[in-house]
């Protein structure tokens, strides 16, 4: 993180640099016109010094501008924006030296190309506005970025959990109960666990968990199946072994206040995952089931009760050692909810490995693709727990054609009640883009039984005729079409 003084510094140094660069000043002709040595200007303007206000006063001079110019978080209009954003809460808060940014290479780029970075970054301001994207969104896609950027894989936390396992001497054996676990937090870190509190509050009866540090209290909804507390107190156990102190107290978020705290949330949940779900058996699962010649999905449904973990945690797990153990890289997440009528369904979480896949959050209130394998699940696990309310759980398979595209995914999808809502359902699905190298490692994707559908990705952007899952005007085709009419009749009239 960087802190306010050091922001002061930069914006300082910025405007030194775009001062002296736009009068075509060398170092030495600054220093000439200055009296201030070489060395103590080129740290004014990487952001190391902020000097005294005589020296201000001299720089002010040598540039032919006022001191309140030099000392101000207000510049032209030409600054403004580049100001703007590094005094905002995102450039304080977001770890640039995680994606390998150097705030002071950042400056530079800054002040090399002013007016092009500056029409880049008003209008990116802009697009927040106008599309009211909040910091929470922009953290989350940072957050998916940063998964994508290191392919979903941490080997120091993986690392991490076996330091733990071998420290604490947990068992071989999977799964771990959830009186292991609270004994864990128990024995190791004096934590206890309240089951009763959440659900009696009326406003927090759909709160999963919450963490009273000074009490030393993780408290757990007593509404939650297992799988569900064993990830809690898994991830609590992440928490405090790996010494986060920038958390989240809550399970989701209600703010979040800087990406440490987002990133550090999502490493705990790792931790969480990779506890419950070990590295090297889920390897030696996947390979059974990808090696027979048909799609077996009572053997996918075994590994749920096997780690006795949620349908997120393990498609969440495949997606950390797909890409290290076996090189597929090409694959997406995507978690969806359907309304308790099925007509609105809403992408609520997804990540992309390798490249930005075909299915894809739309914050436009467009229609998803009702071919989707993804909605078509949900829609069968209500129509089925409608005839029997015993059923809790479906999984799916699907091999998704893009409409005029040759993108193809064999998707793996998995539905169950929504925790929050009972009436609604959720979806959990993993895509894996269909090339030479997957069909060599999935032999069951020749089994002639495996359904094939021609999909997109929303209703309003799809040209495929007579679809018998339309719900919505194909309009955004529709308005391109008739651009491209108005542009030939004006072509043909200027002739």
């Amino acid at each position: 993180m960087i802190d306010d003084n050091q922001i002061i510094k930069m914006i300082f140094g910025f405007k030194v640099r775009y001062l002296r660069q736009q009068q075509s000043l060398s170092y030495q002709q600054l220093q000439d016109k200055t009296g201030l040595s070489l060395s103590y200007l080129s740290d004014i303007e990487k952001g190391k010094k902020y000097p005294k206000p005589n020296k201000i006063t001299v720089l002010a001079e040598a540039f032919g501008v006022d001191y309140d110019f030099m000392v101000s978080t207000h510049a032209s209009k030409k600054l403004q924006p580049v100001i703007d954003l590094l005094s905002s809460d995102f450039f304080k808060l977001f770890p640039l030296d995680e994606f390998g940014i150097s705030p002071k290479k950042l400056v530079e780029l800054f002040t090399n190309t002013p007016d092009k970075v500056n029409a880049f970054i008003g209008t990116i301001f802009q697009i927040r506005r106008n599309y009211q994207i909040t910091q929470d969104e922009f953290y989350e896609v940072a957050l998916r970025a940063y998964q994508d950027m290191h392919n979903n894989y941490f080997e120091d936390l993986e690392k991490a959990v076996d330091s733990f396992r071998t420290e604490y001497g947990t068992p071989d054996t999977l799964p771990y109960t959830k009186d292991y676990l609270e004994a864990k937090l128990l024995d190791i870190y004096d934590i206890k666990v309240d089951r009763t509190t959440l659900p009696s509050k009326e406003n927090l009866k759909n709160i999963r968990s919450l963490y009273a540090p000074k009490r030393k209290v993780l408290m757990i909804n007593e509404g939650l199946d297992d799988s569900q507390k064993n990830f809690l107190l898994a991830r609590e156990l992440g928490f405090q072994y790996m010494g986060y102190k920038t958390r989240p107290l809550e399970t989701r978020m209600v703010q979040t206040s800087s990406f440490e705290k987002i990133l550090n949330n999502f490493f705990a949940s790792y931790f969480a995952v990779s506890l419950l779900v070990k590295e090297e058996e889920l390897v030696q699962d996947i390979r059974t089931i990808v090696q027979k010649n048909t799609w077996r999905p009572e053997l996918f449904l075994a590994l749920i009760e096997k780690y006795d973990v949620t349908q997120e945690t393990l498609l969440k797990r495949l997606l950390n050692v797909l890409p290290h153990h076996f090189g597929i890289e090409q694959l997406f997440f995507q978690r969806m909810t359907g309304s308790q009528d099925l007509k609105q369904f809403v992408m609520t979480q997804e990540l992309h490995l390798g490249q930005l896949h075909n299915p894809y959050g739309n914050l436009l209130n467009e229609h998803y693709c009702h071919r989707w394998v993804a909605i078509k699940i949900l829609k069968k696990l209500r129509m089925n727990m409608a005839l029997d309310p015993s059923i809790k759980q479906l999984v799916n398979v699907q091999i998704s054609k893009y409409w005029e595209s040759e993108n193809e995914y064999f998707c793996i999808s998995l539905a169950k009640p929504d925790f929050h809502n009972p009436k609604e359902s959720v979806s959990v699905t993993v895509g894996f883009r269909l090339n030479t190298k997957l069909r060599s490692i999935f032999n069951f994707l020749n089994d002639p039984d495996l359904k094939h559908r021609t999909v997109n990705t929303t209703c309003e952007r799809c040209s495929m005729p007579n679809c018998d899952s339309r719900v919505a005007a194909p309009v955004v085709i529709e308005e391109e079409r008739r651009k491209i009419t108005v542009k030939q009749e004006l072509k043909a009239l200027s002739k």
